[in-house]
């Protein structure tokens, strides 16, 4: 970075901020879908078209026992679903940043955000699963325009296609040792409007290293050599109605209408939803994900439909936690 003196200081000749290390995921709020992983047929929080949901409601997720399929990657920017960290690190010519390295995982492949002005390929270039990025900093956001995606999904593990038409705006904002990543993904042909999405992770100095290499075998013996795509066909999806007799969502909501993504959708429910009276699955939020009270002290969750705090009691090798 240039930089140059005034009186007895040195100011930088721009404002933009280092990005490099590894950052670890925060999934205080999203540990549910970074974790576990979401119900088979949950869209909410998705506007998808007629299209988008009716290939999703085909999915079976033995489709990734396909050995031409195991290692088959997503977007670069599904690492937001992803419960691994994210390492980023810095290519320079002459002293100036050329390009950002954001690393891989088994779900997605290695990309470059490139900084050198270069123009955009042409549509009729090979599209790659690392896809193509530019950057340019506004302030102290590294903002990023990825195009050339491979069609994937738009989350993992419930099969809700994304195109290779789709296109996505990242933001990338640290604030000391926390980096917030904003995307905003347009589809023509899956999307009805704009996805939003923001995840936040840590610095970590004792961050890991580099991706597992994936290694596909036949999982399901029937499916070897045998021509099976693993799938639903239409109306026969039996987990298409799962989160309504569970949750009591309605089933517009679970389905990914674009209208049930807004907080006036609330008033619209408001009369008709009924919370159910007892949580009976991931009912302690991230303290059961951690695997019981005493891996996250201080921490206690709501269950039943008492409202009443409680916490699980540990279990008869452990000693009770103080609190």
């Amino acid at each position: 970075m240039v930089a140059f003196s005034i009186g007895f200081g040195w100011v930088p000749a721009s404002a933009q901020i280092d990005l490099s290390g590894s950052w670890a995921p925060r999934m205080h709020e999203d540990w549910f879908e970074r974790g576990p992983g979401r119900d088979f047929v949950d869209y909410t929080g998705l506007p998808l078209t007629d299209e988008a949901r009716a290939k999703a409601l085909t999915w079976l997720p033995t489709v990734y026992a396909m050995q031409e399929r195991q290692c088959l990657q997503l977007s670069p920017y599904v690492t937001a679903f992803e419960p691994q960290g994210m390492r980023i690190w810095s290519e320079m010519e002459d002293g100036r940043v050329v390009a950002w390295k954001v690393g891989g995982t088994p779900e997605h492949a290695p990309f470059t955000i490139w900084m050198d002005g270069r123009p955009e390929p042409s549509p009729n270039e090979p599209y790659s699963f690392a896809a193509f990025s530019t950057g340019v900093w506004e302030g102290d956001t590294l903002t990023v325009t990825t195009t050339h995606l491979k069609g994937g999904t738009l989350r993992r593990a419930i099969g809700t296609p994304s195109s290779d038409l789709a296109t996505i705006t990242a933001h990338f904002t640290r604030h000391d040792d926390l980096l917030t990543v904003t995307t905003i993904e347009e589809d023509p042909i899956y999307l009805a409007e704009p996805w939003i999405v923001s995840r936040t992770w840590q610095l970590d100095p004792r961050g890991g290293g580099g991706v597992n290499p994936c290694f596909p075998k036949t999982e399901i013996p029937r499916l070897e050599d045998s021509g099976i795509v693993p799938h639903y066909l239409p109306g026969q999806n039996p987990d298409a109605d799962f989160m309504a007799k569970t949750y009591n969502i309605p089933q517009e909501a679970v389905l990914g209408y674009p209208e049930t993504l807004y907080p006036e959708y609330r008033k619209k429910l408001k009369d008709t939803y009924k919370a159910p009276l007892q949580c009976g699955r991931y009912c302690c939020g991230w303290l059961g994900f951690q695997g019981g009270p005493d891996s996250a002290p201080g921490l206690s969750c709501i269950v039943g439909g008492t409202g009443k705090l409680s916490i699980p009691p540990p279990p008869a090798d452990k000693p009770k936690p103080t609190r």
